[in-house]
């Protein structure tokens, strides 16, 4: 078998209009850590941010002076997985979001829910059947 050309997901880029109140939503909301900021080569403000429990990093891009963010309807959505559907729900309305969609239980026996984060892009949330 020959070797892999691509062996990882390093990062998926978004780009928002609020670096501050973004970062803010994925810190507080979906507990991620920032693991770095700094300013690319071209001028824009990185931040860089990982779940407790994962490698893949989401990289919240800031450009200055560009045309303001605007999120397609069902473009593309950021999937993270809960433990427990019911604490995160309490979480969330703790700090007044409410779902956009779900709960829902699949057949699978996963249950899925929708929130929108800044900006306009949609995360899906996904608890995984207990075993």
């Amino acid at each position: 078998m020959s070797t892999p050309i691509v062996t990882k997901i390093l990062h998926t880029r978004m780009r928002v209009s609020h670096l501050d109140e973004t970062v803010r939503f994925y810190t507080q909301v979906l507990g991620l850590q920032e693991v770095r900021r700094m300013p690319s080569p071209r001028g824009a403000q990185l931040v860089f941010l990982r779940a407790p429990e994962g490698e893949e990093e989401i990289e919240i891009t800031w450009i200055p002076d560009a045309e303001p963010v605007k999120v397609q309807p069902d473009l593309m959505h950021i999937a993270f997985r809960v433990k427990d559907m019911d604490a995160f729900a309490a979480h969330i309305r703790k700090l007044g979001i409410e779902f956009s969609d779900g709960p829902t239980r699949l057949a699978s026996g996963r249950i899925i829910a929708f929130i929108d984060a800044p900006e306009g892009y949609e995360v899906e949330l996904i608890q995984s059947p207990i075993v």
